[in-house]
């Protein structure tokens, strides 16, 4: 009987060949996005992967696929489909019985689940263990079949299921062409004896760019007419841009102690603003399990490294404040409004960036859609909230404070008023965009560059200020995602951060602490450490 070989199946394995049951050792692995996988799970083979991704287990459920296709010399080519986490492949109806012969003999050595997806059905059916002879029914007259192996990592945290599969379209003859059994993002028909070329990556999945590792995400064989550029496509380069402080480095606690400047709100000069908790490494790891579209990371920091950072591999830089203030007499610096007027001017910096605060994190998988269109206009995310009414007054935050200040600018230079701050979602900015404020309003720019700690006089550049000049200038729009804001100064902050983690279900959510006393950061740390190493248990390349 052939078979496929055991490499073609390794990653979906746990090195011994053996699948691991999901209810033996441990608990049952958390779902990861929002369609997650079936209750079945807990009885069903979960095979365990080092280094877990979901664009991993994507690729990793396709190889595995293909493999078996190889095996018996099924011709295929990779389909532009309009689910971004699995992969599709096209095969001629002439070849079914050798398909489903190699998907049986391949899935009886390594169990796994299969789908019939009917494009005409108002719901998806529900993906079957292979061992269940339920699974097999209707594959003989199936117009499409998703097969998938349940992944989890070596600590069974995530639970990557049936979306992350590869599925099999049966096409169909019709004079000199071969046709689809459901729309795709491209065509309805190819060439029947037309030659496979190759595809790049991004051209099957919007959660792929260009710059994304390709081992993880290499180029498919697939057919011409499916390379083309499409309307929807977003091709330019998006980078990711940090500010960090370790608030425990001996060193910059002595250059903020000899530092000028008056603090006027206590909020301004709160430890709690300074503390590192890991945080950037957990939402570097966001990046690399949740957005692998991203080209180049930033961290921007006063000559400070994490001691777990790799600076070794391309796609990481760190960026001092030396090499981005424009004014050198304006360091040391230790108000993040300062430091966000600079970011701009990093160099290599592309054009569409998100800026993090190292307390925010990608939820689950996000398309570079869910911030910028098509054609590059930047989504912002305005807050429920209202910026207060009347001058700035001593009683404001500086968040308030910096919200008037770039209301009354905005109002005088456009006639707009602006009314709501933003959410705490990582903010989508354009670097002319940022240029062009700092040239239409230096002095309130240079002003807030100047404020070694956060002052009445600031702007909020990157949070509001330079969203709201490019919206006003045709180069951003208001958007919305599912995202949570989380204060960690909360008495219920363990049952908040449990729901988050069973829900999975945030495009990205924000960990925020700006008032807690020493007493409540020990404890905190504990809740905290426990979280994020199960929300993101897949270490970053970056990390040593």
């Amino acid at each position: 009987m052939t078979t496929v070989s055991e490499p073609a199946l390794r990653q979906a394995t746990d090195g011994s060949g053996r699948p691991w049951p999901a209810t033996a050792g441990g608990a049952r692995p958390t779902p990861s996005h929002a369609s997650t996988a079936p209750a079945q799970a807990e009885r069903e083979d979960v095979y365990v992967e080092p280094g877990l991704t979901p664009l991993a287990a994507r690729e990793a459920n396709r190889r595995a696929l293909t493999a078996l296709l190889d095996v018996v010399g099924v011709a295929y080519f990779a389909v532009r489909g309009t689910s971004d986490h699995g992969t599709v492949i096209g095969v001629a109806e002439h070849d079914r019985e050798r398909v489903l012969g190699a998907l049986f003999r391949g899935l009886g050595q390594y169990p796994g689940h299969l789908s019939v997806i009917d494009p005409d059905a108002l719901r998806a059916a529900k993906p079957v263990s292979s061992r269940d002879p339920r699974a097999w029914r209707e594959v003989n007259s199936a117009r499409i079949v998703q097969v998938s192996w349940y992944r989890t990592d070596p600590g069974r945290h995530l639970l990557l299921g049936h979306e992350y599969g590869c599925a099999i379209e049966f096409w169909q003859p019709q004079g000199t062409y071969l046709v689809a059994p459901r729309a795709n993002r491209a065509t309805w028909a190819v060439l029947a004896n037309s030659a496979n070329v190759l595809g790049a990556a991004r051209l099957f999945s919007r959660f792929v760019s260009d710059w994304t590792d390709q081992h993880l995400a290499p180029a498919l064989a697939t057919r011409p007419e499916f390379l083309v550029n499409c309307a929807d496509d977003i091709a330019f380069p998006v980078d990711a841009v940090y500010t960090w402080v370790d608030g425990n480095d001996p060193a910059w606690k002595q250059r903020k102690a000899q530092a000028k400047g008056e603090v006027y709100h206590a909020e301004s000069a709160s430890d709690a603003r300074f503390i590192s908790r890991d945080e950037l490494r957990y939402s570097v790891r966001s990046l690399h399990l949740f957005a692998p579209w991203i080209r180049n990371i930033y961290i921007v920091t006063d000559d400070q490294v994490p001691e777990w950072l790799r600076e070794d591999l391309p796609g990481l830089r760190i960026a001092s404040h030396r090499e981005i203030f424009r004014n050198p007499a304006d360091l040391p610096t230790f108000n993040s409004h300062s430091i966000e007027s600079q970011l701009h001017h990093i160099e290599g910096l592309a054009e569409h960036f998100l800026y993090f605060n190292d307390d925010m994190f990608m939820g689950r998988p996000v398309a570079p859609h869910a911030f910028f269109t098509p054609s590059g206009t930047a989504r912002y995310f305005p807050s429920r909230n209202r910026i207060p009414q009347g001058p700035v007054a001593e009683s404001d935050t500086p968040v308030d404070a910096a919200c008037k200040n770039n209301r009354a600018l905005l109002r005088e230079r456009f006639g707009r008023v602006i009314t709501q701050p933003m959410e705490h979602i990582p903010y989508a900015l354009r670097r002319t965009a940022m240029e062009e404020a700092e040239r239409d309003f230096p002095e309130a720019w240079a002003r807030t560059s100047a404020s070694r700690f956060r002052a009445m006089t600031d702007l909020s550049p990157t949070s509001s200020f330079a969203l709201y000049y490019a919206a006003l200038t045709g180069r951003a729009q208001p958007g919305s995602m599912p995202f949570t804001y989380l204060q960690l100064a909360v008495p219920d902050l363990a049952d908040r951060l449990q729901r988050l983690l069973d829900g999975r279900d945030q495009d990205s959510f924000c960990l925020n602490d700006a008032f807690s006393t020493p007493e409540d950061i020990e404890a905190q740390q504990e809740l905290l450490d426990g979280f994020l190493t199960s929300y993101f248990p897949t270490p970053s390349p970056y990390e040593r």
